[in-house]
């Protein structure tokens, strides 16, 4: 099991934006493709304007599958083009559980 983490930074003023579009056109598209969602959150101390979302995959192959066919689908592509005008950048990460970690 992986969990892959991303970090995206908004333009000022534009979270509840970038967020607000992501429920309505977004999110059943994303869950759709990538399937189990840990969860979404903003920053609130610290770098601010930021989301973050993690979701949780079988492995690096299953990951890479899920995210193939959710980057082939027009729709989903319509939606990231309404979305990254928002975007300042974005990274990515990938976790690995530990031996004693709760999720594994």
């Amino acid at each position: 099991m992986i969990v892959d983490e991303r970090t995206y930074a908004i333009k000022p003023a534009h979270v509840r934006d970038y967020l607000d579009l992501y429920v309505a056109e977004g999110m059943a598209l994303q869950v759709g493709h990538l399937g189990h969602l840990i969860g979404w959150f903003t920053t609130d101390v610290g770098v601010v304007n930021e989301v973050v979302h993690m979701w949780r995959f079988e492995g690096l192959g299953d990951r890479e599958t899920r995210r193939a066919a959710m980057e082939a689908d027009p729709a989903w592509q319509a939606f990231r083009a309404k979305t990254s005008p928002f975007v300042v950048s974005m990274r990515s990460r990938i976790l690995r559980p530990t031996a004693f970690s709760p999720m594994r």
